[in-house]
């Protein structure tokens, strides 16, 4: 099965913010998948397959660097702007009680949608991502640095033309155990390397990124009194188990599941265990919904 597959059919919704693209399968609860930086919905491509067969498997390129429609000029790109852009998804695909599934990136504009934007959220999942004063992870700062500087953005991504040097850790050598396939490494590489409109929204992404929106999304976390569920590897070099302790505490419902033999892409080291939690998650939050209702 090939990776467009894999993820279902492929399909388009004209927000204000511009198209989004996405793929789509199976039926049953939303899930809805949100990656991170300079990766698209291929980073899902071994859990949704496992998920599909009881829900219904969402999963766009959301505008971080990695997507091949790009953006309207004058779009919100910020932090906050994104999470608006997700509720926006939800709203325009009519798509009530969303279990929401955030990674890396992803997982910080995931705490702004839940915070922010809640009304549509039924649940959400978290792996391994950004938090509190870790937005971005000192590694990687050095792109919001580029961010600032005319052609810096350009100069650093099209040195990712050499797959050796995505092996390294300030790329993604560090993100992930098992190799990546390389058609899998292009997708993620070749929008930012060949178009300038991909190039200004990564820009634009990079350059409003600021723990100051992961902090003031941690000051609202009570208000999101639904379940979360925080799938963390305890070998992440970039998002420290002690920050997936600390949002476990920091959301009202909240549980945590670690994961061994890992990095940050879960969803690339650990796809079985990952699909298994999630299913466990929801199965077990639809089995307290329906009791709550008999109750009442």
């Amino acid at each position: 099965m090939s990776r467009s597959e894999s993820l279902g059919q492929q399909k388009e919704v004209d927000l204000q913010a511009g198209v989004i693209r996405y793929r789509e399968r199976g039926a049953g609860p939303p899930i809805v998948f949100v990656h991170g930086l300079l990766v698209n919905g291929d980073l899902w491509r071994q859990v949704v397959p496992q998920l599909a067969t009881r829900f219904r498997c969402i999963t766009p390129d959301w505008p971080l660097g990695s997507h091949r429609l790009a953006m309207h000029p004058a779009a919100d790109l910020t932090p906050p702007g994104l999470a608006r852009l997700v509720a926006d998804f939800l709203t325009a695909l009519n798509i009530d009680g969303a279990t929401v599934v955030g990674n890396d990136t992803g997982g910080a504009v995931s705490q702004l949608l839940v915070t922010a934007h809640p009304e549509r959220v039924a649940r959400l999942v978290l792996t391994d991502c950004d938090a509190y004063e870790n937005f971005l992870p000192p590694m990687f700062r050095y792109l919001q640095w580029a961010a600032h500087v005319p052609g810096a953005v350009m100069c650093l991504t099209q040195s990712m033309r050499l797959r050796a040097l995505r092996r390294l850790p300030i790329t993604y050598g560090w993100l992930h155990k098992r190799a990546i396939d390389a058609a899998i490494s292009d997708s993620y590489v070749e929008p930012v390397l060949s178009t300038a409109a991909v190039r200004r929204d990564v820009t634009k992404v990079l350059a409003g990124i600021s723990s100051r929106y992961t902090l003031e999304a941690a000051a609202r976390f009570a208000r999101f009194q639904r379940p979360v569920l925080l799938v963390w590897s305890d070998e992440d070099r970039f998002f420290p188990m002690a920050h997936a302790v600390r949002l476990s505490t920091g959301f009202p419902n909240a549980r945590l599941e670690r994961i061994t033999d890992s990095y940050t892409f879960v969803s690339e080291d650990q796809p079985q265990r990952l699909a298994e939690l999630i299913t466990s998650f929801m199965a077990e939050d639809r089995r307290e919904e329906r009791m709550a209702e008999l109750a009442g």
